[in-house]
């Protein structure tokens, strides 16, 4: 076995779905006795629709979920604003709200057509490292794989085994949650939430067969014995509605928000990915599509190690690119989740303001793009350069039009597990079969050489330059300027 990877959530399926994509042999357990059926985490922003797109898992999601999404929040019954999270590059990007566990099961279906499976009931006990793999202990049976990657969620198996820290705090006290069944007139087209002097309120129409499901959630500081009768009471008093009848509740939970970060990433041959290295604030719907994004950056390094193409160290440039964009994240969560909880006079005129600056168009497209994280770079990591033309190595490059021999096609639909080179002619690299050579529909004098995750590598006019960075690249795991 050459990977295992432990914990078949979003992120550790992508994981899986990449590296079969790159033609590695891949193990994914978990020790729970079935797939999820409760939806967790609703939001798919920009980035995650792209990464699925490029793995072959979208799907039907975007059939089947809200597009454009969009909150109004209220004083009281008073509406103070509406923010939309709109389309970034078209419609094909606009975040989608949709369950966690409907993302499981596409990213299942697609793991299933690239060979794999996942075995469910199988726990994770013991890891001991050697000089050529690690020796795994799961519900007894005795493992051996190339590398063993953590996406075993907040609670780590694998983090733990390996003695990697996990830092952090706790943001705010506990909060509800359910997702109901309910008759009431409010809008489906959008969420809203309430601020009230005791706490928040929010509502979000979830997907259901009959569209009266909706995930209620509530800040409390303390947790009764029937979660649901709770939310019914917090209801009317922080919305002042009354016209809302909760038929009853398909999940409830309660849980504290922290804020935590894994101090590695990697220890010799065990990995981490997803909630496994950092957890956060749900606020912004981060969480999901930071954790598929570990993913698919962890998927073709570790390929092209396991391939003989590159050595172990170009993994190190795993953590040095993604660890900064979750410490971004975290910041940004924790400082929405404060605003969104301020309490007292000063802090509810502050949060009050900002609610109403909301409004603003600019403003609007500004939270769009934050939230979508198109924006993730990786200028300032050793694969990539703060100098010269845009977009410089390092940088994301949008779904280009290009030509495949005589066929018409988009740059990510042929990123799927390799890499790709945009030329006007045929440019051989050390990469072989690995890269698949595009003409650009704006034909340039450039050569791009674009990373299967769809962030630009190299570019420049010498394929020999750019053999020779390839070599250096993959060889010492920092690139050659």
């Amino acid at each position: 076995m050459r990977v295992l990877v432990v914990g078949a959530g979003p992120t550790g399926l992508a994981l899986a779905c990449g590296l079969r994509a790159h033609g590695v042999p891949v193990r994914v357990v978990d020790r729970a006795a079935e797939p999820a059926t409760t939806s967790r985490a609703n939001i798919l922003h920009a980035r995650g629709v792209e990464v699925l797109n490029r793995l072959g898992a979208l799907g039907d999601l975007p059939d089947r979920a809200q597009h454009a999404i969009r909150i109004t929040m209220h004083a009281a019954d008073k509406p103070l604003a509406t923010v939309s999270f709109g389309e970034v590059e078209g419609n094909q990007l606009s975040a989608l709200l949709v369950s966690q566990a409907e993302v499981e099961a596409v990213l299942r279906r697609r793991l299933a057509e690239l060979g794999g499976t996942v075995e469910w009931g199988r726990e994770l006990t013991d890891l001991a490292q050697g000089s050529d793999g690690v020796t795994a202990t799961i519900s007894g049976e005795t493992a051996h794989a190339d590398y063993v990657v953590g996406c075993d969620g907040a609670h780590s198996a694998v983090r733990k085994l390996v003695g990697i820290g996990f830092p952090g705090a706790r943001l705010v006290d506990q909060w509800l949650l359910a997702d109901v069944d309910a008759d009431w007139d409010l809008d489906r087209s959008g969420s809203s939430s309430w601020f009230a002097r005791d706490g928040l309120f929010i509502a979000m129409p979830m997907h259901s067969a009959t569209d009266d499901r909706w995930r209620l959630m509530a800040d409390v500081e303390h947790v009764e014995d029937d979660v649901l009768a709770q939310l019914r009471r917090l209801l009317t008093e922080r919305t002042g509605r009354t016209d809302a009848r909760l038929r009853g509740a398909t999940w409830t939970s309660a849980f504290r928000i922290h804020r935590r970060l894994a101090d590695s990433y990697r220890a010799g041959r065990v990995l981490l990915a997803g909630d496994a290295a950092h957890i956060h604030s749900p606020f912004g719907g981060q969480g999901m599509n930071t954790g598929i994004g570990d993913a698919e950056n962890l998927a073709w390094k570790l390929a092209l190690v396991l391939q003989g193409r590159a050595e172990a160290a170009l993994l190190d440039t795993y953590q040095a690119e993604r660890r900064p964009l979750a410490e971004e994240v975290l910041r940004g969560t924790t400082a929405n989740t404060k605003l969104m909880l301020a309490g007292g006079v000063v802090g509810r005129a502050v949060r009050n303001l900002f609610t109403r600056v909301a409004n603003l168009d600019v403003v609007q497209r500004r939270g769009t793009w934050l939230a979508s994280q198109l924006w993730v770079n990786y200028r300032k990591g050793p694969l990539g350069s703060r100098r010269g033309p845009r977009p410089r190595p390092g940088d994301r490059i949008p779904d280009l039009a290009c030509q495949n021999g005589n066929r018409r096609t988009r740059l990510h639909a042929e990123l799927r597990g390799r890499w790709a080179v945009l030329a006007n002619q045929e440019i051989a690299t050390p990469l072989g079969d690995a890269a698949v050579h595009l003409t650009p529909a704006h034909p340039r004098d450039e050569i791009w050489l674009v990373r299967p995750d769809a962030h630009l590598a190299w570019r420049g006019t010498n394929a020999a330059e750019l053999a020779h960075w390839l070599e250096t690249t993959l060889r010492t795991g920092r690139a050659d300027e």
